[in-house]
């Protein structure tokens, strides 16, 4: 775990960073909610304040007082032991406070936790450094939500310059892994969620996983070869969505001149913005399979130079549900339902996305979403 003096120059720069990432936007990027799933920039500019406020200041300050009392029951997530929560999908109603004021409050919380970081004891620090990590999921939601929300204005607005895209990616290859017993979560060195332990043994059948990601190039010859309209490659869930969404394609696609193009993102580039039912179904008209996320972790830490991507670009889903590893016990007190009480209707993707800091990414790491998001930095490694 980071010292005093490390984790005083780590959150200085974790906060900065995300100020940094909402400096393009204007007041009004900054307010609006596009969808229930997504919050405004200025929610997750206070909601990770909130986090340092609530759980850091409050209970270790002397003669604490918030900064605004009803701060917090507007800024608090889904913490129940903490108390009333804002409706997530009214996020984007609160027009109040403005955009000014949500700084301030960054300002002056960022200016009591540093005064008291060094007067904290052991488990105190590592609050703050779950907090740090914490900010730096939202730091990545920050941008999904706003290019979805970019995304719905006929306008559409540029975040930032369009990144420049690498050569195209070599022939899809397979490495192949002998069975055997592998040892998969967190190893104990460095910092890790709660959900990324016990590490403990699986056993691993024979497998192959592919050296690289779906492009977008190679899922438009699934879109074209009908698969949008083929039932048998659904799941059955997966099917209904597909009907009730009158989804054909992933989000942010769009038929242009030359084809299929998508948001930002060019041809040749690693697919993104797919759901688990979507990965599933071209998984099954490629005549292959998603990985496991034993496989997927057994494979970043014995594939080599060969498996590229593994850690970058896009989350890539695996074909394991999102439950508690053996031997796990969710944390006391309300930091406790940070992770273990989603462990219900989510699968887990693994990797990293462009959006991640690279601080963040580890091998153990289990993200976790519904089978229906897609707006996330979401794609597809095969396996088989």
């Amino acid at each position: 775990m980071l010292n005093a003096d490390q984790l005083s120059q780590h959150y200085r720069q974790v906060r900065a960073h995300t100020l940094a990432l909402a400096a393009p936007l204007s007041g009004e990027d900054a307010s609006v909610q596009s969808m229930p799933d997504a919050s405004p920039t200025k929610w997750h500019l206070a909601h990770t304040t909130w986090f340092f406020e609530t759980f850091v200041l409050e209970p270790r300050e002397e003669r604490f007082k918030p900064f605004d009392a009803a701060f917090r029951a507007l800024f608090n997530s889904y913490y129940n032991a903490v108390g009333e929560k804002h409706p997530r999908a009214q996020r984007g109603l609160l027009t109040r406070p403005g955009l000014d004021t949500v700084l301030a409050y960054r300002a002056d919380v960022d200016e009591r936790v540093l005064r008291l970081l060094a007067r904290l004891d052991h488990a105190a620090l590592a609050l703050v450094e779950l907090g740090l990590h914490h900010e730096q999921q939202h730091q990545e939601l920050l941008l999904t939500d706003i290019k979805h929300l970019f995304s719905c204005n006929p306008l559409q607005p540029a975040y930032r310059e369009a990144a420049v895209y690498a050569a195209p990616p070599k022939p899809l290859q397979w490495q192949a892994f002998a069975e055997g017993l592998a040892e998969i979560g967190h190893a104990g060195n460095g910092f890790a969620y709660d959900n990324e332990g016990p590490r403990h043994r699986v056993f691993l059948p024979a497998y192959s996983l592919a050296t690289r990601l779906v492009t977008n190039a190679e899922y438009a010859g699934f879109i074209d070869a009908g698969g949008y309209r083929d039932a048998s490659l659904w799941l059955a869930d997966g099917w209904d969505w597909l009907r009730a969404q009158g989804r054909g394609h992933p989000l942010y696609w769009h038929q242009g001149d030359r084809g299929w193009e998508e948001f930002t993102l060019e041809g040749h580039a690693p697919l993104s913005h797919v759901s688990y039912f979507e990965a599933d179904a071209y998984a099954r008209w490629a005549g292959a399979r998603l990985p496991t996320e034993a496989e997927w972790e057994h494979a970043a830490l014995h594939g080599g130079e060969h498996l590229q991507q593994l850690d970058d670009t896009c989350w890539q889903w695996t074909a394991s549900a999102y439950l508690p590893y053996p031997g796990f016990r969710v944390s006391e007190g309300a930091v406790g339902e940070y992770n273990g009480k989603f462990m219900v209707n989510q699968m887990v993707l693994r990797g990293g996305s462009v959006a991640t800091p690279r601080s963040h990414v580890r091998l153990s790491y289990r993200n976790f979403f519904p089978a229906s998001a897609c707006w996330q930095f979401t794609g597809i490694r095969l396996a088989r």
